[in-house]
């Protein structure tokens, strides 16, 4: 009686055991996945990294955007000095480069789209510093940014190549108005319903 409880106990603990071990690695598969996917969506932005000094609408300090007044959106793309890839020291001019711009939302800009230049000039603006140098400064028409009044960053994407595959970023807080209501006010309205009815 005794070696039929210890032979089911041990069938018990071994089907436990597969079950566990199952179990811990169908978790790991799920979190492998999970953790492919960021790094799967976030390629494109890979061959973009961060590196342009951009200031959005330069003769607004707080980056008024206003969507249903606003034709167009002014960029100012500033030189910059980084560390490449190699860690080496690597200069951005602007004002030597192709205008192969892309300006919008991230999720815009990110998926390949975004408004293009419609003009482009090169002229003496102030840097953070206070000194005044060369930038270039882009015209962007609005309608094209992919704004839909829930940002509080705008992104431009320099193609380093014609196929746009590669190049930088450069990234400017903004206030963004004249939208319809956003998917972020529509959230905000649901969560205080939600909070009116349950105190009633």
């Amino acid at each position: 009686m005794s070696d039929k409880k210890s032979t089911q106990s041990s069938t018990h603990s071994s089907c436990a055991a597969k079950t566990r071990r199952g179990f811990v690695r169908g978790t790991a598969g799920a979190l492998a996945t999970t953790a492919l996917v960021p790094t799967l969506s976030g390629g494109a932005a890979a061959h973009f990294p961060t590196q342009l000094d951009i200031d959005v609408q330069p003769d607004n300090a707080r980056n008024f955007i206003d969507v249903a007044e606003h034709d167009s959106v002014t960029v100012a793309v500033h030189p910059v000095e980084f560390l490449d890839g190699d860690d080496e020291r690597a200069t951005f001019d602007p004002t030597a480069e192709p205008v192969r711009y892309r300006f919008g939302s991230r999720s815009t800009v990110a998926d390949g789209a975004g408004a293009r230049p419609a003009s482009n000039t090169v002229r003496d603006v102030e840097g953070h510093g206070g000194e005044s140098h060369a930038a270039l400064v882009l015209d962007f028409p609005v309608g094209d940014a992919g704004f839909d009044g829930g940002e509080e960053t705008a992104w431009l994407y320099w193609e380093r190549t014609e196929s746009g595959e590669h190049g930088y970023a450069g990234s400017d807080s903004v206030s963004v108005y004249g939208t319809a209501v956003s998917n972020r006010d529509l959230l905000q309205a649901f969560r205080e319903a939600l909070s009116d009815s349950a105190e009633e």
